[in-house]
């Protein structure tokens, strides 16, 4: 097998292999809603999204610490695995005491895609602090809280593993510092490009390989970057909408447009600009959709935007340095670049956006 050849093999395949995640944005492995009633109860739901965890997750489960509702344990069934591992991990804690909660599997269905763990009890008299903690590493995990009557959440992001802080009963939980809120909105931003955002990922890539020169590359990036940042932030401040059902067939069509038109030519154009400004703009809604259902903080809204924002464009810039470092630098100049390199992997790029139009319009149907 020629160099270019062995370079395309692997690239190409994980470009299929992509494919066939077929969902556009992740919203991590575990999220976690923490719900405080004035009736003196509290619900905890885990929502585990299994399809995402790391390969063998749970496959030495322990049985479960407590009786889960509605599932029989079975070392052999891995969603009784997975509920155990994660209810095995998981402490909930109020004014620094451990309380065991009463367990039960949510509306069970053992096709779904995202286990939801319901965990609930009584909230100990005279208690002021609420502590949730999940030791299990894998990744970042967004805990919100909510209190009965008071219409404002207060989500967190933390890191798996972490043993979580105390939030204060009937009242405002401690806001996050601005530091903090940006630092973690610039690494959601990040993730969602590297290494969730197969299908922006795939785009970038798209305008790459247009041409070998930086200029092409820079004016597309720059268009495109302009363009989902104004839709993005107008759809989260609620004065642009498109309903997801109609902007991730675009998107995915915005993918097979540029892969194929690389093969179609290797000039820049002038209506390819326009149209990648186009295809930002549609990017941009996605990238909202995601960050609206992430939320952002009430007291650094802007704050939480301008940074989410920041970390989509480093993703960005980081997918391109690396396609520049591993193909355009050491091939580029090759007089079979263009036959060897760009036509197949833009061929691989299109026939993987199509497939994921056609599977979202399916079911969006």
């Amino acid at each position: 097998m020629r160099p270019a050849s062995r370079l395309l093999f692997p690239l190409a395949t994980g470009v299929q292999i992509c494919g066939g995640a077929a969902a556009a944005h992740e919203l991590g492995t575990i999220r976690t809603n923490a719900f405080f009633q004035k009736s003196g109860e509290y619900r905890v739901r885990v929502f585990i999204d299994r399809e995402h965890l790391p390969p063998g997750f749970a496959s030495a489960a322990a049985p479960p610490r407590l009786p889960i509702r509605g599932v029989r344990w079975d070392p052999a069934d891995r969603v009784s695995r997975i509920l155990a591992e994660v209810l095995n991990h998981s402490r909930i804690a109020f004014d620094g005491r451990t309380l065991e909660p009463r367990a039960e599997w949510e509306a069970p269905d053992p096709a779904a895609a995202e286990l939801v763990l319901n965990l609930s009890g009584a909230i100990p008299p005279g208690a002021k602090t609420f502590t949730w903690s999940n030791d299990l590493k894998l990744g970042s995990e967004l805990l919100t809280l909510r209190t009965e009557g008071d219409e404002n959440a207060e989500r967190v992001w933390r890191e798996g593993g972490d043993q979580g802080r105390p939030f204060v009963l009937e009242a405002a939980v401690l806001p996050p510092t601005r530091g903090q809120v940006a630092k973690q909105y610039l690494a959601l931003g990040y993730t969602h490009i590297l290494p969730k955002g197969s299908d922006h990922i795939l785009f970038v890539l798209g305008i790459f390989l247009l041409s070998t020169k930086v200029k092409p590359v820079l004016l597309q990036v720059t268009a495109f970057t302009i363009a989902h940042t104004i839709t993005l932030a107008l759809t989260i401040y609620g004065i642009v909408s498109l309903r997801p059902a109609i902007v991730e067939p675009l998107i995915a069509l915005s993918i097979v447009y540029v892969a194929v038109e690389n093969i179609a030519t290797s000039e820049l154009r002038p209506w390819r600009i326009a149209l990648v400004f186009g295809f930002g703009l549609l990017h941009g809604m996605g990238f909202a959709g995601v960050l609206s259902e992430l939320g952002l903080p009430r007291s650094e809204f802007l704050t939480g935007l301008l940074c989410f924002n920041a970390g989509v464009e480093l993703g960005q810039l980081t997918v391109i340095l690396a396609a520049f470092l591993l193909i355009g630098l050491p091939f580029r100049n090759k007089p079979w670049y263009r036959r060897r390199v760009v036509v197949p992997l833009s061929t691989a790029i299109a026939a993987v956006g199509l497939f994921w139009a056609i599977q979202r319009i399916a079911a969006a149907l």
